[in-house]
């Protein structure tokens, strides 16, 4: 008679029914493999604070503090797309000038032929989606490398918002409807104290929601749960942090609009990263492409799917950026743009190598990355010093992810 069978014991469990202990020994296991996750970005950007704060008592003010979570939301949403593609282990390099070109776009639809603005702006999303699913389109269909399309889109897509403004260079942008919704002079409930302990109290409500529903689901599922105590802590640990942002912002002005769709935008990815269908099939295609069609995954149709998300958030940064001076110029989408759009998905933990890495990674890169430019302001520096520290930091965080994967396969993870 055979042997009953051992049945086999998720390491999940045995952690949870350890305790804080638990736990405890499951992230010394993580660093050990190499799964750093946000902690290197998480300390990074406590240092780089620190640093600030020392040099300059302005730093943490509350007034900066807006300014800083203003300006880095039209970057970070640009940054949103270029996570999709990323976590491909591909690259858009035409994302700047699909930006400048969208401004562009809305402003002659909105000013010049006085088209409803909401209207623009769907247009000028639309058509902005249209032009990643054309990238995405050669490169998955004929085979051309995503490097050398978004390169030859980059160039293009520039000079046809040359183009359109003309000889003027410019087309000036009404502060009203969706402008002045991004604009500086626009906070969440006009500009209400309550404002902000709004959205903080939708925000540990909404995490203490899911985090029932999924425990329940799971607890159904028979598979392994987070306990009560868990999530009990992780909403306090939001709470704490989100009422402290709250009060720290309305010593100021509140919380800007623009910010708060970034939020919104942000929560709606992770969503359909980690909860859809597409989504993971997104990360198996950046696992491995043969693997995933072997799996029956359409490759190529998250391919252009991808690329279609990267050009629609791509316009959305560039209508931020028109919001932020209500114009549309030659000197849209020109720049660092491009290169601090990558570097804040990569500073902020995902990967180039394809496969690993969250839609936060656009904010977390973005508070590096807008923390050291206005730091810098506020010291008086010269840009030429600011691009050096953000290359640095850039290279930091390419180099942290080649150790991190080189220490997993060590390990056995990869």
């Amino acid at each position: 008679m055979p042997p009953p069978a051992v049945q086999a014991i998720d390491p999940r469990l045995l952690i949870r029914e350890e305790g804080f202990k638990g736990y405890l020994t499951e992230f010394k296991r993580k660093l050990k493999g190499g799964e750093l996750g946000s902690l290197p970005v998480v300390v990074g950007l406590i240092i780089i604070w620190t640093i600030f704060q020392v040099k300059d008592s302005l730093f943490l003010s509350s007034n900066n503090l807006v300014n800083v979570s203003y300006f880095l939301a039209a970057t970070g949403m640009i940054a949103i797309g270029l996570v999709f593609v990323l976590l491909l282990g591909e690259i858009d390099l035409s994302v700047a000038s699909v930006s400048g070109l969208s401004a562009a776009i809305f402003a002659i639809f909105a000013t010049t032929h006085g088209m409803n603005p909401w209207l623009a702006v769907l247009l000028t999303v639309l058509t902005g989606i249209g032009i990643g699913a054309i990238h995405g389109f050669f490169f998955a269909k004929i085979g051309v490398p995503a490097f050398v399309v978004t390169l030859a889109g980059n160039l293009g897509w520039n000079g046809l918002m040359l183009w359109l403004l003309g000889s003027t260079g410019s087309l000036s942008i009404q502060d009203t409807g969706p402008m002045h919704l991004l604009g500086q002079r626009s906070y969440f409930m006009n500009q209400s104290i309550a404002g902000a302990y709004v959205l903080a109290t939708v925000g540990v409500l909404a995490l203490l929601a899911s985090s029932l529903v999924e425990q329940v689901r799971r607890r159904k599922a028979g598979v392994p749960f987070r306990p009560t105590s868990e999530i009990i802590l992780r909403v306090v640990a939001l709470a704490v942090v989100s009422y402290v942002a709250a009060y720290v912002l309305n010593k100021s002005t509140g919380v800007p609009n623009a910010l708060v769709i970034f939020l919104v935008a942000l929560v709606i990815c992770d969503f359909v990263l980690r909860r859809t269908t597409f989504g993971r099939k997104v990360f198996a295609v950046g696992g491995g492409i043969e693997a995933a069609r072997r799996a029956g995954i359409n490759v190529a149709m998250v391919r252009i799917a991808v690329f279609a998300i990267s050009g629609g958030f791509a316009a959305l940064g560039g209508l931020f950026l028109a919001g932020q001076t209500y114009t549309a110029t030659l000197q849209a989408g020109q720049g660092n743009l491009l290169m601090l759009a990558i570097a804040a998905a990569v500073i902020g933990g995902t990967s180039l190598f394809g496969g690993r890495g969250n839609v936060w990674s656009a904010l977390l890169g973005m508070l590096v990355i807008q923390s050291i430019q206005t730091g810098l302001d506020l010291l008086n520096m010269n840009t030429s010093i600011q691009y050096m520290i953000t290359g640095a930091v850039l290279l930091a965080a390419v180099v942290i992810d080649s150790v991190s994967r080189q220490t997993q396969k060590t390990s056995g993870r990869a």
